[in-house]
């Protein structure tokens, strides 16, 4: 179904504004966060243009075929580190309420389904002066994007490829945010750490991070990656891009 201001009042739980085309749903949200947007508002768009990875790498949200959803969460600065991990959470719970299965999440951002990407997660926060104004959940959720016959087919996939359903976008985007909010509650807890760092898939594997090769031995509290090199030495990896490197050991 075509996503509309009715069928999103409907399902999504908080304030929210719909837009059928969008440069940047974070954009659009953080806007909305220094004009006085209200905690937990969702900015949400058919189609996204001009979306953000991390490291500035582009998201193009197709339109009739993903979900661009941005939140705006307003915690205590100590805990920003941890919006990312419990979008990947939300994600996931998500995917696995509808069937899939061999779920993970690569390490900071990607939620991924048999190893190929269906989700990023982008975290942008907004400040004025040392005061943390909020921040922007950005979450970009591929829903029926047909890879097939493209340079991503090996490394993206979709939840209706993954369950071979058809799927409502309004209703998803509604559960993301219940899941999104289930745990912005819980963000100064130890579950919400535990049950992020139970979903890596990387963990115990060999890779590489930020030029750095080594076993991925751990993750911190605030989301570092802990990393022993060929040498023993450790490393604390707080952002980067992970590759797996598959049949290789120290």
């Amino acid at each position: 179904m075509t996503l509309t201001s009715g069928r999103l009042a409907k399902t999504l739980p908080t304030p929210f504004r719909y837009f059928q085309r969008i440069g940047s749903t974070n954009d659009a949200a953080r806007d909305w966060l220094m004009k006085g947007a209200p905690a937990n508002a969702v900015v949400i768009a058919d189609e996204q243009s001009a979306g953000r990875g991390r490291r500035g790498k582009s998201w193009h949200t197709p339109p009739g075929a993903a979900l661009a959803i941005s939140m705006i969460l307003k915690p205590q600065a100590r805990w920003l580190p941890r919006l990312t991990m419990l979008g990947g959470l939300a994600v996931c719970e998500l995917a696995e309420s509808l069937g899939c299965e061999d779920l993970g999440i690569k390490w900071p951002n990607d939620v991924q389904i048999g190893g190929k990407k269906v989700s990023g997660i982008l975290c942008e926060a907004t400040w004025a002066g040392d005061r943390l104004c909020g921040a922007a959940l950005g979450i970009g959720l591929n829903v029926r994007v047909d890879f097939q016959g493209t340079t991503l087919a090996a490394s993206a996939t979709s939840l209706e490829s993954a369950i071979d359903a058809r799927l409502d976008r309004s209703q998803l985007a509604g559960s993301l945010c219940e899941r999104i909010l289930h745990w912005q509650r819980r963000i100064a807890t130890d579950e919400l750490f535990a049950s992020w760092r139970a979903r890596l898939n990387m963990l115990g594997q060999m890779v590489s991070a930020n030029g750095a090769i080594g076993m991925a031995l751990d993750v911190t509290a605030d989301g570092a990656l802990l990393l022993s090199d060929e040498r023993g030495e450790r490393h604390t990896i707080h952002v980067g891009e992970l590759v797996p490197l598959a049949g290789e050991g120290l």
